[in-house]
């Protein structure tokens, strides 16, 4: 354990906030809890800071949901994308601003527990937690919860948020449901200075051979992150695509510092967010970006919720106020990352029947490329865009309908925006200037 942990004598000490996990979901529910003046214990059963699977993009929404004078340790930032389908049709897109950001988890989650732990949250590191119960002989009061630890202590809280990822005990208390999992894979690779340069400002994002995959490149200085990430039951052709989406980036021959896997879980729309006076968010909600599986925003924002939302829960006095703590909670989350989610659901059920169009939307249709670039940016989301553009609406509502119709389209065969050319040659022509219309060569179009 850490030297920060809480001594014996506070054993029998009655939080009103107990945080388990110090991920953003549950370093953020500590930093909100502890603001508004509430005792909280953020617990963690690693020693910090700790390697999790994660590509790292710093996005709009999460820039807006950190506290107040963070600053991003940023490893790059990005100002280009570069599409391609299964490894043809490559196009980047440059943007004159910053599209978003890239971090290491590692510093990332460790400086937003520093934050938690300034606004007054106490850590304990090297625990895991067993189980929780609201009742029983451990449990004085209906008022509070006992956590169990690992190796037989029991600590006691007002309300417990559960924030210990995708695997989550605290979520199994809740009964969380889940309709969605997928496995993720990625490798940390070093690589030399020419190459790194290479990919400094650009990331690469690869619409995968299985149905809702993909792959991505994402720089971080010397070392590139690379992954993919598709359905789980579909390991096998998830390990061929990792190997290949390497091997054709020509980056076979660099030893990976770190090769992890990771499964990713969503939520079903009826799916719990709490029970009694435990509330889960983040990963151990099954909350998460259906479509691109980003969850780093939304473990922030609804950490940040939770965390709130438990200051009520450990003030109500009875199991009425509770529930309608609870009930609050849970309406935040589905006014919101829940309208998000459903959008993004139909958005993966698209891409997953027309990725080619998807692809053509994006390397030869301004409308898309803005749309993706306002969303990586935070000026608008997914849900907000669909909802306010009718058009938007329509095309969705086409893109999971549409069936090619004769000869080829970007599916396979001719692209109609762009030539066939391997990852990292940008050497397609045609597409939109930064001035106008006119067609730019290189296979790269500004905005």
């Amino acid at each position: 354990m850490s030297g920060e942990n809480s001594s014996a004598d506070d054993v029998q000490r009655v939080w009103d906030v107990v945080v388990v996990g110090a991920g953003p979901a549950g370093a953020s529910a500590a930093y909100a809890a502890a603001v508004a003046g509430r005792s909280v214990l953020l617990l963690e059963k690693a020693e910090l800071p700790r390697y999790k699977t994660c590509g790292g993009g710093i996005i709009g929404p999460s820039r807006d949901s950190l506290p107040p004078g963070f600053e991003l340790p940023l490893r790059d930032r990005v100002h280009a994308v570069t599409f391609s389908n299964n490894g043809r049709f490559t196009r980047t897109r440059r943007s004159r601003q910053m599209l978003f950001g890239l971090i290491n988890r590692p510093e990332f989650d460790q400086q937003l527990v520093e934050h938690a732990q300034k606004a007054g949250a106490e850590l304990r590191t090297g625990v895991t937690v067993q189980r929780v119960e609201q009742h029983g002989s451990a449990v004085p009061d209906r008022r509070t919860v006992a956590v169990f630890l690992q190796g037989g202590e029991t600590l006691l809280a007002r309300a417990v948020v559960g924030a210990d990822g995708s695997a989550s005990r605290i979520g199994a208390h809740v009964g969380v449901k889940l309709d969605q999992v997928d496995l993720g894979l990625e490798a940390e690779i070093p690589v030399p200075e020419t190459v790194a340069e290479d990919w400094r400002g650009r990331v690469l994002i690869d619409w995968g051979p299985t149905p809702g995959s993909y792959g991505w490149v994402f720089p971080k200085g010397d070392t590139l992150t690379v992954g993919v990430i598709s359905a789980r039951g579909e390991g096998a052709a998830t390990k061929r695509y990792f190997q290949e989406f390497i091997g054709r980036l020509g980056l076979a021959g660099f030893e990976p510092s770190i090769s992890s896997g990771h499964l990713t879980r969503c939520r079903a729309d009826d799916s719990p967010l709490s029970r009694g006076r435990v509330l889960v968010c983040g990963d151990a909600a099954g909350l998460l970006e259906p479509w691109t599986r980003e969850g780093i925003s939304f473990a922030l924002r609804s950490g940040r919720l939770a965390g709130e939302w438990a200051v009520r829960i450990a003030e109500a006095h009875d199991a009425v106020d509770t529930r309608r703590q609870a009930l609050n909670y849970a309406f935040a989350i589905k006014a919101g990352l829940g309208v998000e989610m459903s959008v993004g659901k139909a958005m993966l059920t698209a891409f997953e029947r027309r990725p080619g169009l998807f692809h053509a939307a994006l390397t030869g249709f301004r409308p898309a490329w803005h749309a993706f670039r306002d969303i990586t940016r935070g000026a608008t989301s997914l849900a907000e865009l669909v909802r306010t553009h009718p058009m938007a609406q329509r095309a969705l509502t086409a893109l999971d309908r549409r069936r090619p119709v004769g000869g080829e389209s970007p599916l396979g065969g001719e692209s109609p925006v762009s030539s066939e050319s391997p990852v990292g040659d940008e050497s397609a022509v045609g597409g939109e200037s930064a001035v106008g219309d006119e067609p730019s060569a290189g296979g790269e179009v500004s905005s």
